[in-house]
C-alpha cells in the first residue's frame, strides 16, 4: 500500500513528465512529441515549413510518398571552396546585396533568387542566361534537390563562402536578420549573429568541389 509520501512523489514525477512532453515539439503531421533537433518537410504549395518525427521523415523520405504537396529537406551540407563566382558573374546575378540564396522552384518553374533582409527574404530578378553561365562554370550546381536544397553565398563583409545547404538553413538565416536588425546598418549584434551562423554552418559541412 503506497504511503501519503510516496503517492505525493509519484504525482510530481508524473507533472514533471506530463510538463516535459508538453513543452516539446509536436510532429505537423501525427502530433507526436519531437525533440528540438528534428527534420521538415516543405509544402510546397505555401513553401513552409513543417516539423516532422522520425516515423513521419521514414515515411518521407521516398520521392513518391510526399507526391506534389510535401517534400523531405535533405541534411546534406558541402562547402564549394572553388566555385566559380567572380565579382562580375555576381553583378550578373542583378543582387543589390552581398548574401543570396538560390533554388529551382517547382511552383515557379525556375530557379529563384532570394536575399535576406530586415522585413524577411525579398526575391531578385533572376535571368535563366545568368543561372545557366553560373551552373555551367559549376556542375555540382546541377545537382541541387529541387525545392528543398540552395546554393547560399556569402560575400558581405569581404567573404566569399559558398555552400549548398538545406533550404531551412536558409529560413533559419533569414529569422536570425529579421530578428535582430537594427538602423540601416543593421547593427553590432545582428553582424556577431551572421558571423556565428556561417561559423556553425562551416563547421557542419564537407568540402566538394564545383566539378563533383
Amino acid at each position: 500500500m503506497a504511503t501519503p509520501s510516496s503517492s505525493r512523489l509519484g504525482a510530481l514525477v508524473r507533472r514533471g513528465a506530463q510538463e516535459r512532453d508538453a513543452a516539446l515539439e509536436r510532429c505537423e503531421l501525427c502530433a507526436a512529441p519531437i525533440a528540438a533537433d528534428h527534420r521538415h518537410l516543405l509544402d510546397l504549395d505555401s513553401r513552409e515549413l513543417m516539423c516532422a518525427c522520425r516515423a513521419c521523415t521514414v515515411l518521407f523520405d521516398r520521392d513518391a510518398a510526399g507526391g506534389r504537396h510535401y517534400r523531405l529537406v535533405p541534411e546534406r551540407r558541402l562547402r564549394i571552396d572553388d566555385l566559380a563566382l567572380d565579382d562580375l558573374a555576381w553583378e550578373q546575378l542583378r543582387l543589390p546585396v552581398d548574401m543570396a540564396f538560390f533554388f529551382h522552384s517547382t511552383a515557379a518553374e525556375r530557379v529563384q533568387a532570394f536575399y535576406p533582409g530586415p522585413m524577411g527574404a525579398t526575391e531578385s530578378l533572376l535571368t535563366l542566361r545568368a543561372w545557366q553561365e553560373l551552373e555551367a562554370a559549376n556542375p555540382v550546381l546541377r545537382t541541387l534537390e529541387r525545392d528543398v536544397e540552395a546554393l547560399l553565398v556569402n560575400r558581405a563583409q569581404g567573404a566569399r563562402a559558398h555552400f549548398i545547404v538545406p533550404i531551412d538553413d536558409c529560413f533559419a538565416l533569414v529569422g536570425v536578420i529579421r530578428s535582430h536588425w537594427k538602423g540601416l546598418t543593421g547593427g553590432r549584434e545582428v553582424w556577431q549573429r551572421i558571423t556565428g551562423f556561417f561559423e556553425r554552418l562551416d563547421r557542419r559541412a564537407r568540402p566538394a568541389s564545383r566539378n563533383a
